[in-house]
């Protein structure tokens, strides 16, 4: 049978490389790509600068550290000379994103925009409350089964989000699903995702074909999805899943800006591999379980989703993810879960 219809394209990566350090590569009319190092191995992240009439609008800061600093003095000199940070847009609360917003607000005397999940949970996680804290992160993956030598390397770091985050805001301008924000005379609708951070705020501009997706829609690699100790039955993959759903809206011409990798074009084929790989991985999981002689802790679950040696910050990542798919699974009734008297949580088919 012969369909009328044209091939969906595929995802096509966009820009040649990314723009040399302190410098700035226009990748749409009035959007400004600059990209910031990571001190770990994801090492990279991308923001955004909008023209505006009398300056800029930013997106998102980079970690909060001397390394990035020295780039944004850099800046400061050359990009912002003439038009400086008018307003801030932090897509969501992680280091990368947040980690110089209060900074850069207080040296260009500007506003920071985010929505208030994201807010709420940057201060939770500074001061180590509501279920935010890093005694309670240790606590949750030790009933999921961490071993006592990563526990204690975990200890040992303190609170990596406050390195990262020296300061969050102590005032923000909220965004809501829905919302419409003018950035470089235009308007952007914002539209919010879950699974990956609270109340991850992406902004498409449906004018210009355009969307800052921040980490919900990543070229090359999929966005941590983890279960934290504040809600540590929750179910973050079925969030994540459904968000998607979201961004298949847009025109299939969309030019979406990730916040690591290249810009790129195509969506749907995009949501498609993510799904796919999702299904893959839970596919597998399931199957390690019924293969299993015994019922299976997270930790002892994690060679199935990352077959490659983890350090310290990719374990804390993967031990989330890890107990995310298995909720993900039991919630679905596609795998049993125990707990023991002592508070051990094991999974089995």
């Amino acid at each position: 049978m012969t369909s009328n219809s044209s091939p969906e394209p595929a995802l096509r990566e966009v820009a040649d490389g990314p723009p040399a350090p302190g410098q700035t590569l226009e990748i749409a009319p009035g959007v400004h790509w600059l990209r910031m190092p990571l001190p770990f191995a994801l090492n990279h992240v991308n923001l955004w600068l909008v023209e505006e009439r009398d300056g800029h609008t930013l997106v998102d800061c980079g970690y909060g550290d001397a390394a990035t600093r020295a780039h944004w003095q850099q800046h400061f000199a050359t990009t912002l000379a003439d038009r400086p940070i008018r307003r801030i847009v932090a897509t969501h609360c992680h280091p990368d994103h947040l980690g110089n917003a209060a900074w850069l607000a207080a040296h260009f005397d500007c506003a920071i925009a985010m929505t208030q999940g994201e807010y709420l949970a940057a201060h939770a996680l500074i001061e180590g409350q509501a279920g935010f804290g890093q005694a309670d992160v240790r606590a949750l993956f030790a009933r999921h089964g961490m071993a006592g030598e990563h526990l204690a390397s975990l200890a040992a770091r303190g609170n990596h989000y406050h390195r990262g985050v020296p300061e969050a805001p102590h005032a923000f301008m909220r965004l809501i699903d829905g919302d419409t924000v003018t950035m470089g005379g235009r308007p952007w609708q914002v539209i919010v995702g879950y699974g990956h951070s609270p109340e991850h705020a992406a902004l498409a501009d449906a004018a210009g074909a355009l969307m800052i997706a921040g980490d919900m829609l990543l070229p090359r690699i999929s966005t941590n999805v983890a279960v934290w100790p504040g809600e540590p039955d929750g179910d973050p993959v079925a969030r994540f899943l459904d968000s998607l759903a979201r961004f298949e809206a847009l025109p299939a011409d969309t030019l979406v800006l990730p916040s690591h990798g290249p810009p790129f074009r195509g969506i749907a084929p995009r949501v498609r591999r993510l799904r796919a790989h999702h299904a893959e991985r839970l596919d597998e999981l399931q199957h390690a379980l019924a293969a299993a002689p015994r019922p299976q802790s997270a930790a002892e679950i994690i060679p199935v989703l990352f077959r490659r040696e983890l350090d310290l910050q990719q374990r804390f990542f993967a031990m989330g993810e890890a107990i995310a798919h298995l909720n993900h699974l039991w919630r679905r009734g596609r795998a049993q879960r125990s707990v023991a008297t002592d508070g051990a949580i094991r999974y089995a088919a």
